[in-house]
This record gives structure tokens, C-alpha cells and sequence, in this order.
């Protein structure tokens, strides 16, 4: 029994989800909520990254899960981990050492068909990015001009104290607007005019997105070096995260491929011919052999023609058919024939039916009535006190 759920209600995924769901779910949010993206979201970014840091550790969750966020403090395992080392660590970014030689990697997440996935594609990605200077090499201005800022005094944050009730104040440490942190900065005249100081400026990047054959929901491109520049820094990579979209007829399961294929009564019983349109626009023939039955929510497979295997593509996984069989609806036969269908089909089952037997008609269920009950919320009483149980709605 779960004790708490708020770290489940954060990434929106249930105590019984499974570790690919949970990494899921935390990748849809991170990219969404990331400060990059929602400047205003910082809150919410730093709130399902602790989340996603306890439900991912096996050792946490099942921590999290007996006691809730008060046992994992009082056990030591503490969920309050940097947001951006979390995300940086599920991206393929670093943790502090690294951002501070390399620049932060850009993760952008592009969708794709399940169609791209099997027969590859090549997808154009246009990005702005920092790059040095062209003008000054990344120097801002006037060599030898830089003078200290006279706004922070060269610290690079400025502190605001502001009194928060009766006695009690508060220190409030910013980034300097003026020098942007650098804690100097250029005199107007001296300042680059073509990245106003700045010491990069923006430029469009296309970038081409090649999607190889078989690869998966979630995968990641890299491009190493491709994101934004900065003086004294390596640049950071752009990291490319697949996101597939759904498609009308196939589902994905790893290597294998699901679809649905509804048959007729008759055509599950004396035999059927159908087609399905695969993903590389060719048509396959599916037949039932001469006699065999397929029953309702049977699953068969056609070996070699799933997804192809990732880095392997003239390798297939299967193609599983799950069958819905089509009933008929009622008094489709006319009642002087139903003899003559009945001597076709294997002969049904005799009951005896003594004198002491009760004979009941049988009508449609009511679903709601059904649940009330077997909850045990609904029962009558009378002089012999509650009697419950399933009741069907009478006509």
C-alpha cells in the first residue's frame, strides 16, 4: 500500500506504473517545463525533477512508497538533487564539472511517424543558437576598455533586502542586469555594435535529423558541438529526443507490430481473405486455412513483418493480428430457418430440467447497478434484514 502519491501526482503516473513509464513521463514534462522553454516554470521544473530522482532509484521508490517524502529525509536519501544535473544526467549531459568547461546542451524533441521509423527518414531541424562574435572574436568591445561594473562593484549579483513582516527582513541575491553576471562591462563608445557587448550573437542553424530504420520512441540524436557558444567555453551538444506519433492502424511493442482486424461471423467460421497495407506501401494477403475457426480475441502473427531491427533492417520482428470476431445481431435469421443452421453447427448441450427447478428470463444487464452492488453499496432490506446481489434489469 502506497503511502503518499504526491511524487506520482507530479510526473501524472500511477504507484503501478513501471520504470519506462515513469522515465517517460518525466521526459514530456522536463522538456516542457525546462527553464529554457518556460522561464516562469522554474518551480515546477525543480519539483518533477525531485520526483523523477526518487521514483527512478528502485531503493528510493520503495522507500517513498512505505513511508512517504518524511522517510526518505529521515533515511538519508534525499530527493532535493539539482534539477538541471538531473536533467543534464537523463539527457546525456553532465553534472557541474562538465557544464563548467562545456556549455549547456539544447534538447529539442521532434516528432515522427511510425512510418519515418520503419522505412527511415531525414527530417530538416531549423534552431537558433549563440555563436561567437564575428565582429570582436567574442570580446565584447574595445580591447582593454573593460572597466568594472559600477552597479554591482565588480561582484557580478546584486543583493536586495526587503522587510517581509515585524522585525524580519529578507536578502534577495540577483544576477547584475548591467554587466549580465560578468561583473564588467563596456562603455557605450567602446562597446561592440554588433553584439552590443553581448560577445555572441544569434544565428539560424539548420541542422539534418537522419532516423534510421527501427529506431525507438524516446531515442536520442546527438550533435556534438552544435549548441550554443561562449567564450572560454566548449559548446554543448544538441540533443535530438524522438517522439512518436500515433498511428491510425499499427501499435508499436518494441520490434513487433499490433493492429486489430475484424472478421465476420462467417468468415471466422468457414474461412477469410484480407489485406493490410504495410508501412512501405505494400499490400499482404491474409487467409485463415480450409476449417480452422478463429475465435474471438485470437492473436496470430506473420513472422518478418514487424519493425525493422535497429541498425539491422533487413531484420524484422513479427506482425501480431488480434481478431475481433463480428456477431450478429438478434433475429438476424428468420426463426423457420434457425433448425437448419443449427444441423450445421456441433450439437449444442441437453439439460434435464426437473420439477423442482426454476425457470428465469434472461434480459440485459444494467452496469450500474451491477457496479453498486458489487461494491456492496446497494442492498434492500426487509423483515429478514439486507440482502444483497447481482440484480438485472427487468422490462
Amino acid at each position: 500500500m502506497v503511502r503518499e502519491t504526491g511524487f506520482y501526482d507530479l510526473l501524472g503516473v500511477s504507484p503501478k506504473t513501471s520504470p519506462e513509464e515513469i522515465k517517460k513521463a518525466y521526459r514530456k514534462l522536463a522538456l516542457k517545463y525546462h527553464p529554457d522553454k518556460n522561464p516562469s516554470e522554474g518551480e515546477k521544473f525543480k519539483l518533477i525533477s525531485q520526483a523523477y530522482e526518487v521514483l527512478s532509484d528502485p531503493k528510493k521508490r520503495d522507500l517513498y512508497d512505505q513511508g512517504g517524502e518524511q522517510a526518505i529525509k529521515e533515511g538519508g536519501m534525499s530527493g532535493g538533487g539539482s534539477p538541471m544535473d538531473i536533467f543534464n544526467m537523463f539527457f546525456g549531459g553532465g553534472g557541474q564539472m562538465q557544464r563548467e568547461r562545456k556549455g549547456k546542451n539544447v534538447v529539442h524533441q521532434l516528432s515522427v511517424t511510425l512510418d519515418e521509423m520503419y522505412n527511415g527518414a531525414t527530417r530538416k531541424l531549423g534552431l537558433q543558437k549563440n555563436v561567437i562574435c564575428e565582429k570582436c572574436d567574442g570580446y565584447g568591445g574595445k580591447k582593454g576598455a573593460l572597466e568594472k561594473c559600477s552597479n554591482c562593484k565588480g561582484r557580478g549579483v546584486q543583493i536586495k533586502v526587503q522587510q517581509i513582516g515585524p522585525g524580519m527582513i529578507q536578502q534577495i541575491q540577483s544576477m547584475c542586469t548591467d554587466c549580465q553576471g560578468q561583473g564588467e562591462k563596456f562603455n557605450s563608445k567602446d562597446r561592440c555594435k554588433n553584439c552590443n557587448g553581448r560577445k555572441v550573437e544569434r544565428k539560424k542553424k539548420i541542422l539534418e535529423v537522419h532516423i534510421d530504420k527501427g529506431m525507438k520512441d524516446g531515442q536520442k540524436i546527438i550533435f556534438n558541438g552544435e549548441g550554443d557558444q561562449e567564450p572560454g567555453l566548449e559548446p554543448g551538444d544538441v540533443i535530438v529526443v524522438l517522439d512518436q506519433k500515433a498511428h491510425a492502424v499499427f501499435k508499436r511493442q518494441d520490434e513487433n507490430l499490433i493492429m486489430v482486424m475484424n472478421i465476420k461471423l462467417v468468415e471466422a467460421l468457414c474461412g477469410f481473405r484480407k489485406t493490410v497495407e504495410t508501412l512501405d506501401n505494400r499490400t499482404l494477403v491474409i487467409s485463415s486455412l480450409q476449417g480452422e475457426v478463429v475465435k474471438h480475441n485470437a492473436v496470430k502473427c506473420v513472422q518478418n513483418e514487424g519493425m525493422p531491427i535497429y541498425r539491422d533492417p533487413y531484420e524484422k520482428g513479427q506482425l501480431n493480428i488480434h481478431f475481433q470476431v463480428e456477431f450478429p445481431e438478434k433475429h438476424w435469421l428468420p426463426e423457420h430457418l434457425m433448425f437448419q443452421l443449427e444441423r450445421l453447427l456441433p450439437s449444442r448441450e441437453d439439460v434435464m430440467i426437473t420439477d423442482d427447478m426454476e425457470e428465469v428470463d434472461l434480459t440485459e444487464a444494467d452496469g450500474s447497478k451491477q457496479q453498486k452492488n458489487y461494491g456492496g453499496e446497494a442492498y434492500e432490506e426487509d423483515d429478514e434484514g439486507p440482502r444483497s446481489g447481482v440484480q438485472c434489469q427487468t422490462q
